[in-house]
This record gives structure tokens, sequence and C-alpha cells, in this order.
């Protein structure tokens, strides 16, 4: 396992039964966790600033203090990022990933040329901006207009103009730059489990990873950087992620590993996907 390291905006306090609860800037969140299944004995009684709770239909919402202050900006190594309580339970932050920018930022800045990243379901752009800002050429895609928007505010929070942003389905989009001919030399992948695209377009990880990884070496340019899969679905251990990279893209070498939070718990760390890289260089 990787555990990401270097925050000082961002720390997880306590975990048990099923929830964290984390210090984000100045504010103590408690959400629900579903890789905690210990200390199902006690539960998290801490006066929290939000929390969320789960309904019994699945879905939930989030209740704060009166104190709370609804969008604030963290940062870590001088990167800013946007925190906002969505209502599927997110902050508009994975915190976790910073294992991949520092990898990211490091191969980005040892090129001594143009790098062009293309981000695939990028979410709230915090690689896309970790990419900007060590020297690469973005073009970030994500099918939500409302995640866009957030990825936006933390380029302008950056002073990041080098970051293209489309709003379209990924398979699609990829597809079409196969048509056009256009390359890149880095992609960064972090698919959902289960998605819909603009016009309804469904997409399930374990039945669309494989034939999506390999329409993505089509767009790759002659000669790659990298090539990262980032999952949060059980089923995609750090294996079959390297599997799955070295069955569909020729050449490199691939490192392939669990993703994870450290705790203020004695022996407890909280793991929190996993990814795989495939890289071209040294």
């Amino acid at each position: 396992m990787k555990v990401a390291t270097g925050w000082k905006d961002y720390k997880i306090l306590k975990t048990a039964n099923g929830e964290k609860l984390e210090q984000i800037g100045g504010f103590t969140f408690l959400r629900p966790d579903p890789q905690i299944i210990w200390n199902t004995d006690r539960k998290i009684t801490d006066k929290v600033d939000a929390k969320y709770e789960r309904t019994e239909n699945k879905s939930g919402s989030w209740t704060f203090s009166k104190t709370f202050k609804n969008q604030f900006v963290i940062s870590r190594k001088n990167i800013k990022f946007h925190i906002e309580p969505m209502s599927f339970k997110h902050i508009c932050l994975f915190p976790e990933q910073a294992v991949n920018w520092d990898v990211f930022e490091k191969l980005i800045k040892a090129e001594n040329r143009e790098v062009k990243v293309l981000n695939l379901f990028a979410y709230t752009g915090a690689a896309s901006v970790v990419c900007a800002l060590s020297g690469a050429k973005v073009t970030h895609v994500d099918a939500a207009k409302s995640m866009i928007d957030i990825a936006k505010i933390n380029a302008e929070l950056n002073g990041v103009d080098s970051i293209r942003f489309i709003l379209d389905d990924c398979i699609k989009f990829v597809e079409r730059e196969i048509r056009r001919g256009n390359k890149y030399d880095a992609i960064i992948m972090d698919p959902p489990s289960f998605g819909r695209g603009p016009k309804g377009e469904t997409w399930k990880i374990e039945e669309n990873i494989y034939n999506f990884v390999k329409l993505c070496g089509k767009v790759l340019s002659d000669n790659p950087l990298f090539v990262l899969i980032n999952s949060y679905t059980t089923g995609l251990q750090p294996t079959v992620m390297a599997n799955i990279l070295n069955s569909t893209i020729k050449g490199g070498e691939v490192d392939a590993y669990e993703v994870g939070l450290p705790t203020e718990e004695k022996g407890i760390v909280l793991p929190c996907g996993c990814s795989a890289i495939k890289t071209f260089k040294g």
C-alpha cells in the first residue's frame, strides 16, 4: 500500500462502526465509509460540524452546525483545492490521490518537452491541476457539468489556464479523438463503479474497463510517458488492473498498489481503493 502523506489541512481523526471522523480545514466531518468494518462495538460521538447520514433507501443527506462554512479551500504543497459537501457524500476531493499526484508531478517535470495529458472521468480536476502546474497541457473530460464547474474553480484557484475542459461521455470522446488522429503522452482515468453519460449511456466498470483501456491505447502517442487506472471498486484489485494494462498497452513497466490514508489512531491505515500505473521512462 502507498499512503498519502503531506497534508496539513486534512487528517482522519477516528474510524469506527462504518464511519470516519475527518478534520478538513478548520472543520470536522463525519462520513460513512464501507471499508471501516472494525470497532463495531463503539460509535464516534464527537460533536461535528458536518455529518452525512444514510437513509433506508441508501441515499443520504448532510446536517450542519450553525457555524459551518459550506465552501472553503484547503491546500497541499501550495496547491489549492475547493471543498464542498456534495449530496452523494463526497467533498469534491479524494485526498488519498496525493499518492498519484506526486508521481505525475515527478514524471512530467522530468520531461524536457510539452506533455499532453488526457484526464478521463476527471471529477473536480485535482489531477488536472497538478499536471498543469507541473508543465503539462491537459484535456479534462467528465460527463457531469457540476463536476466540470468545480474543476474550473480549482484551476482558477491555482492560476491555471492550460486545461481544456470537455463535457462529454468519456468513451465517445476517445472514439472521436481516434477519428481525429489526436494523441496524448499520458492518460489518467478514474472511472466510477457505475455511471451514466449525459445521454443516458451506462457504464459498469467490471464490464467496460478492459475494452475502454484498450480503446485508450489508440490515442497514446508514439513517445508515451504514463497510463494510470484508479479504482474504488473492490473487485478490481491491483493485480487485476496490472493485468489489464499489460494485456492492452505494449511496452513500459507496471506498478500496482493499494492506496490509503493515515489516521490519528495507532496502527490504523484506511484503505481507499487501488491504482495501477504503466510508465515508459526510467
